[in-house]
């Protein structure tokens, strides 16, 4: 039999941002499955309650730990204060992010400098903030959600497009300035997946029909199908991994 230990979470405390739903719980709710202690984020205090609870209530041990991931200050003064009641944060998975789609023309200045905060500051914000306590215990996990759109580009979305690439390209810097530390950066991009962010596409009979022939699976994703490769990325069997994007994707970015 494998030895499976490797993937073993137990004792471990992951902080997910953008918990409460979609992906972000996904991914919270695998890696309690795995044996790790969650800290869910998020802005919507009923909905990150809400969410914890469910965790709970399937077994798993969960903190709530609500703040604006855009608010530098704010950000490091929750990590801060959690490190200090509740000890140390060894996984951390950047997973707030949003959608905004317009014609680049006509995409409104506000709209672009909120995704940027939203998409790529939040990732600065909450991996440094983590990160310093990290490097203090040399040893920690830090995954970036990226996008197939760090690889690839759609009408109507260019904005969410360059944050993303600048996602896979921080998640590159992050393992360059921290690995000697200890820690291994790392990011999972998914592909499209039937989450809450791409509500409108999944309704669209027409994106669906095209999105099924253009991915060499033929589907639209599953959530829970990323939870795989978040627990790989947060356990030590991926010691040696750095600064690497896992696209998770059905294949899209393999074909054309």
């Amino acid at each position: 039999m494998p030895d499976l230990s490797l993937f073993d979470l137990t004792g471990r405390t992951a902080l997910v941002t953008g918990s409460s739903q979609g992906i972000g719980f996904a991914l919270a709710k695998g890696l309690a499955e795995a044996g790790a202690i969650i800290v869910v984020n998020g802005r919507n205090t009923d909905r990150l309650a809400k969410a914890a609870s469910d965790l709970a209530d399937g077994g798993a041990t969960v903190h709530q730990l609500p703040f604006d991931a855009t608010d530098h200050a704010a950000v490091r003064a929750a990590v801060d204060a959690f490190e200090a009641d509740q000890g140390g944060i060894d996984v951390l998975v950047n997973n707030a992010g949003m959608q905004h789609r317009a014609p680049l023309e006509d995409f409104e200045h506000n709209a672009f400098q909120t995704l940027l905060e939203t998409n790529v500051t939040t990732v600065f914000n909450v991996g440094q903030a983590v990160a310093r306590h990290m490097i203090k215990r040399r040893e920690g996990k830090i995954i970036n959600i990226a996008s197939v759109q760090t690889a690839l580009a759609r009408p109507s979305i260019a904005p969410y497009t360059a944050t993303k690439g600048a996602v896979g390209n921080l998640t590159k810097g992050m393992a360059t300035d921290w690995a000697k530390h200890g820690l291994q950066c790392n990011a999972i991009a998914p592909g499209y997946f039937d989450t809450p962010l791409n509500a409108a596409l999944v309704s669209d009979p027409d994106f669906s029909a095209w999105l099924e022939k253009r991915t060499p699976a033929g589907r639209w994703g599953k959530v829970e199908e990323l939870v795989g490769a978040c627990v790989f990325l947060a356990s030590g069997a991926s010691s040696f991994v750095n600064g690497h994007t896992l696209y998770v994707d059905g294949g899209i970015t393999a074909s054309l």
